[in-house]
């Protein structure tokens, strides 16, 4: 957190804590990177650039010493690894055959799992887009801008599983983003149709009105107020700090108010509409949802019927801003201040509710339904060139990061043929230890940064830019053909859309969307009703995919196999920061359903050894290595599970010579870590991001991925799909404690096979423990090594699973060193045991 900077003079009053002035930060670029991309850069200077655009972005690649070092590594561990499996053939001599066998099938899985997820790594690329250079080009001196239209959207399913409020300054951060206000448009998708998201979107709305000129007057970040209003000391750059003390305070309290309305919308509609009901005598026993207008609420009610329910009600389109070329519709609702804003732009983006219409005749198709509900629906009003998406627990941290997609899809080296540009997803709701790896650094700032070298990164489901027309289905201009025809049974019957269709491939830009006459809204909800999409290519080669758990991977997967490419952004301040479940058995629930989307993808028409015509070679192998990791899961378990052999009264080795095999194994293992100390630097990460990558890894080896492979099982039995369940957000109810929801603990069936392990190693250590007392003076030299490492590999499994070992203990976990003494004293307690029984039943009974 920055410090208060003391000033002289005029500017004394900058001692305050709110105007703490910024610290230098490390640049985004990274020490052990260096630029690739001088000679493009000194060409474009020469000849001012192939077709007048200025290069928008700069691209880094690893320092020489460092790649050619990581690159050798890969390399000779390639030839290790296979040097083992020859020696395991050749030695081929074990006390359990079958489990011999099974060693080797997994060692065979393990070496080719690891060469899936190494080799798209070979050429890690960093790019920094130049915003600069953007406003430059395309900001003009009368104020305006010529940049290209984006339209964001915004998905929620639950108001209960993903708060309101969350949910509301995820739109707030948009609608106070530095880009074009009239370029701009945002779309809510409710999945739950529910009242409540609607009057909370209005009552954002009217805040809006006080909050976006406040971040453009002041240079506010983040611009989502309540992560901005729960930093100590706010960072201020804006020019005028005189006025920022009390516009601050005056800002902070309508915020207040504002969270106080959203708090009470459930109790105001609910006796709103017990009123209203009370005076009709004419609607039977259905019990309506009243809006605050006195009209019945088209979607979901609160007593609900057949046709107002959650999964069942008509579409719903409502514009609640207008485009700011016809001045927002709020009248007198707009939240009145007394705030100075003569010379800041207070005009806000326009603003559009939608609940896409539900049947049960229909499948919804999860939130690649919603989101090809929204595509559509901005497609016949705004019909941007761009499409943002986010999840409605992020929220824009960074108020450039509109600007800076753009700088990648507007640059003259490869920006028509970018068909979307994905950023590193952040979390600041995370313990400070992130016991669970929910940062997941390693993947975000190592396997994305090496696709970035290849085709592109993969899409993430969310903080990610489109271009339209590649959302559609189209090719990339190098492989396009001439003429498109636009069909209605590619893109639906609606001719209105179909005529949108036609002007986003040509890149007919519109200024101000049509007007909004009953015809028009008319057809805006039949774009979203139920069964628009039947009997269309929607979910198949246009928008989103349907039928599977994980859309983004296969949406990308579908884009990159017609020829696209896709960009990583890498900013200094963070993009875009979200939720994560702290929880173990939420985060459980989350992996189980993208792993078994992932083998979904394997087992479908989108699997990449056979999709996606025009795929990178490398580009097909990282895909390959998303969709088959999870089975990686099923030899850790059973080598996490051996040893139960210490049970066992005579010596078992699963392979002789037992010594030479054991080291061969720690030398393997050790090149996979000294690899990965190269990626820590390349990307940026730190050993306890790696660490707990490790970590969580092991604990999902042994819960989340073998249930995914157990519901994939049952799918190619059944056909039945992953059953989508939202991740919740919501916490435990402890207001004292930010990190509550860390020390609840969720017991379900998946946590089964961990206990298991983590009972069997520690009885299994405690055994090992026993023999010594019993048999050292017995056992020979070798006896006594093959005890040690074979014990090495116990601890090994405990240390992996230790942050599994403090969830069990619940709130006892604040206290770690509680347990760094339980885990001894289990150890001595089996030992006595062991030891007290071979003294009981030695004679009768071997151990």
């Amino acid at each position: 957190m920055a410090s208060a900077a003391g000033t002289s003079g005029g500017n004394a009053s900058l001692t305050h804590p709110l105007l703490a002035s910024a610290k230098k930060q490390v640049g985004a670029k990274g020490k052990y990177w260096e630029a690739a991309d001088k000679e493009a850069r000194r060409a474009t200077k020469e000849s001012g650039g192939e077709d007048g655009r200025p290069l928008l972005f700069r691209t880094y690649k690893v320092k020489g010493a460092l790649l050619h070092t990581y690159r050798a590594l890969i390399s000779i561990r390639l030839i290790a690894v296979l040097l083992f499996f020859v020696w395991r053939i050749k030695h081929n001599k074990s006390d359990i055959m079958w489990f011999w066998t099974m060693s080797v099938v997994g060692d065979v899985w393990f070496g080719f799992s690891w060469l899936l997820n190494q080799l798209p790594k070979y050429n890690p690329v960093k790019t920094i887009p130049d915003i600069a250079a953007l406003r430059r080009q395309y900001d003009l001196p009368d104020g305006t801008s010529s940049l290209p239209g984006i339209d964001v959207f915004v998905t929620t399913a639950d108001p209960i599983d993903e708060p309101i409020l969350y949910t509301m300054n995820c739109v707030l951060s948009i609608l106070a983003s530095d880009y074009p206000v009239d370029s701009c448009a945002c779309y809510l998708s409710d999945d739950s149709g529910a009242l409540i998201q609607y009057e909370a979107f209005v009552e954002t709305a009217k805040f809006s009105t006080l909050w976006v000129p406040f971040c453009r007057k002041h240079c506010i970040e983040p611009r989502a107020p309540e992560s901005y209003f729960e930093l100590e000391a706010p960072l201020y750059t804006g020019t005028a700090p005189e006025e920022f003390k009390n516009d601050y305070s005056s800002v902070r309290r309508e915020y207040g108010e504002f969270k106080e309305r959203l708090d009470s919308l459930s109790s105001a509609i609910s006796k709103r509409s017990d009123v209203y009901n009370s005076m009709k005598t004419d609607q039977g026993d259905a019990k309506a949802t009243w809006m605050a207008n006195g009209t019945q609420w088209p979607g979901a009610w609160i007593d609900t019927t057949e046709n107002h329910r959650k999964g069942h009600h008509a579409g719903i389109v409502k514009v609640v801003l207008d485009h700011p070329t016809r001045g927002h519709n709020l009248g007198s609702q707009a939240c009145t201040h007394s705030l100075n804003f003569t010379n800041t732009d207070a005009r806000i983006p326009m603003l559009v509710y939608i609940s896409r219409g539900k049947s049960p005749s229909y499948d919804h198709n999860k939130k690649a339904g919603a989101l090809n509900a929204q595509l559509r629906a901005s497609g016949l009003l705004s019909n941007a060139q761009f499409i943002i998406n986010f999840d409605c627990d992020h929220y824009i941290n960074n108020s450039q990061a509109l600007r800076a997609a753009i700088c990648f899809m507007l640059d003259q080296r490869q920006g028509d043929n970018t068909a979307f540009v994905q950023f590193p997803q952040r979390f600041d709701n995370v313990d400070p230890s992130d016991r669970y790896g929910n940062h997941n650094r390693v993947f975000f700032d190592g396997t994305m940064l090496a696709l970035n070298g290849l085709q592109g990164p993969s899409y993430l489901g969310t903080g990610c830019m489109f271009r339209r027309i590649a959302l559609y289905g189209i090719d990339p201009p190098h492989c396009r053909q001439d003429n498109i025809i636009v069909e209605a049974n590619r893109f639906g019957s609606s001719i209105l859309f179909l005529d949108s269709v036609s002007k986003a491939i040509n890149q007919e830009r519109s200024t101000i969307p049509p007007t909004l006459s009953e015809t028009f809204l008319t057809e805006m909800e039949t774009v979203v009703s139920a069964s628009h999409d039947k009997e269309s290519g929607w979910g198949k080669g246009v928008g989103y995919i349907y039928d599977i758990a994980t859309e983004d991977i296969v949406t990308g997967f579908r884009i990159h196999g017609q020829g696209w490419r896709s960009m990583y952004c890498t900013m200094e301040r963070d993009a875009f920061c979200g939720i994560a479940p702290i929880n173990l058995t939420e985060r459980l629930h989350q992996i189980v359903r993208w792993s078994g989307g992932s083998l979904e993808m394997f087992f479908s028409r989108n699997n990449p050894l056979i999709g996606g015509g025009r795929l990178q070679i490398l580009q097909r192998v990282s895909y390959l290595n998303m969709t088959v990791y999870p089975v990686t899961s099923l030899f850790i378990l059973l080598y996490a599970l051996s040893p139960v052999m210490w049970l066992i009264p005579d010596e078992v080795y699963i392979q002789r010579p037992f010594t030479q095999y054991v080291v061969y194994l720690l030398v393997i293992i050790l090149m996979i870590h000294i690899i990965g100390w190269l990626e820590i630097k390349w990307a940026g990460i730190t050993w306890l991001d790696y660490w707990r990558n490790e970590q969580f890894f092991m604990i999902g080896s042994t819960s989340a991925y073998p249930t995914a492979v157990l519901h994939m099982v049952v799918n190619l039995l059944t056909k039945k799909g992953i059953h989508f369940r939202v991740t919740s957000k919501q916490t435990a109810a402890d207001t004292n404690d930010k990190f509550a929801d860390l020390y609840d603990m969720r017991w379900v069936p998946m946590l089964i096979p961990t206990v298991t392990v983590l009972i069997a190693n520690v009885g299994a250590i405690g055994v090992a423990m026993g023999k010594t007392a019993v048999y050292m003076g017995a056992w020979t030299i070798a006896q006594k090594t093959h005890a040690a490492l074979g014990l090495l590999f116990n601890v090994w499994i405990m240390v992996l699973l230790y942050p599994f070992a403090l969830a069990i203990m619940g709130r006892w976990a604040k206290r770690p060193v509680i347990l760094v003494v339980l885990l001894p004293v289990a150890f001595v307690i089996v030992c006595l045991v062991y030891v007290t029984v071979h003294i009981l039943l030695g004679g009768f009974v071997a151990f």
